[in-house]
């Protein structure tokens, strides 16, 4: 190759380089916030990524996704959102109330698509479902709200059951909520309830172990992005101990849990992505309404309920979604 042909060919890279950067650089940013863990919520993310499909928007294609996982650990939620803050994200999608909260605290600017399992105006991200005036806005995917629906059907499965224990991790802001309720539908369902507090790695185990030692009939571990994220150890800790427990979400029951009961949240993370891809095409979040995922399934399995002895009763078989065997 000649010289001069050599130094323009170099000139031409080094023209179109700015451009190409300037293109990626105007690439918009989700950074994606979750209170829970990866390999928890793999499912979730699919989802949500489906829904931004679903909006026109494709990772790598036409928007970038950064993402950070608090792992159950909410402490590490305010370090983790400024960092994503610092690296100029367009949208912040925040999975999870404490990510939620930590995300509105942080900024008033940056529009913020959440899904949270508690009442969004209860724990004070949004002033009501329709009228938000604010930058936040997502979906509320009903789980908090589901205790004593769970509290219904674990009592189904263990009739003679007279002691039942709920594992609730008392850092949440809606704990005394998740108390009252159980402590209400326990009154209804004729049981007593012992309230056992979990809120870091190291309080799980004991608390498993104190549930055997009270010689509790079953187990109703509350909803919570932290317990979540521990899903394995929970579910290896009930079997040891062969206690019958229920769950919020269908992974505790395909990990090998009793039974779970809540909304399907891969339904909820794809109508984030939808939502976050409303966003990303120009609306204000203030101007989308809160909505809320109403798609239910309860899960049995029905080889951890042989291993613990249990006849699931036909009532709940005829309405359960799916069946593990």
């Amino acid at each position: 190759m000649r010289r001069r042909e050599f130094i323009t060919l170099l000139g031409s890279a080094a023209a179109a380089w700015p451009f190409a950067v300037h293109a990626q650089q105007k690439m918009p940013v989700v950074g994606f916030l979750n209170s829970g863990s990866a390999n928890a919520l793999e499912s979730g993310a699919a989802a949500y990524r489906r829904g931004l499909g679903e909006s026109g928007f494709v990772e790598g294609k036409n928007v970038l996704i950064e993402s950070r996982w608090a792992d159950g650990q909410y402490d590490r939620l305010p370090e983790l959102i400024a960092d994503l803050i610092k690296r100029n994200v367009t949208v912040i999608m925040a999975g999870g109330p404490p990510a939620a909260l930590a995300a509105k605290n942080a900024t008033s600017t940056i529009p913020v698509v959440f899904t949270s399992g508690d009442n969004p105006v209860q724990i004070g991200l949004v002033n009501s479902m329709n009228r938000l005036g604010g930058n936040l806005t997502g979906v509320h995917v009903l789980f908090t709200e589901l205790e004593s629906k769970k509290l219904g059907l674990l009592r189904e499965l263990v009739p003679k059951a007279e002691l039942i224990a709920a594992l609730i991790n008392s850092s949440r802001p809606v704990a005394k909520s998740q108390e009252m309720e159980l402590q209400a539908a326990a009154q209804k369902f004729d049981l007593r309830i012992k309230i056992i507090h979990a809120e870091n790695d190291g309080d799980i185990e004991p608390a498993f172990a104190s549930m055997a030692q009270l010689k509790v009939g079953g187990v109703l571990v509350a909803a919570d992005p932290f317990f979540n994220a521990k899903r394995g150890q929970i579910v290896s800790l009930a079997a040891k101990y062969a206690l019958p427990a229920v769950y919020e979400q269908r992974p505790f029951a395909t990990a090998g849990g009793l039974m779970s009961y809540g909304t399907n949240l891969a339904d909820g993370y794809r109508l984030a992505g939808i939502y976050t891809g409303r966003i990303l095409k120009g609306e204000k979040p203030a101007d989308v309404p809160v909505s809320q995922s109403t798609k239910f399934e309860l899960v049995l399995n029905l080889k951890t309920a042989k291993a613990l002895g249990l006849t699931v009763p036909s009532g709940v078989l005829s309405i359960a979604d799916e069946i593990i065997e």
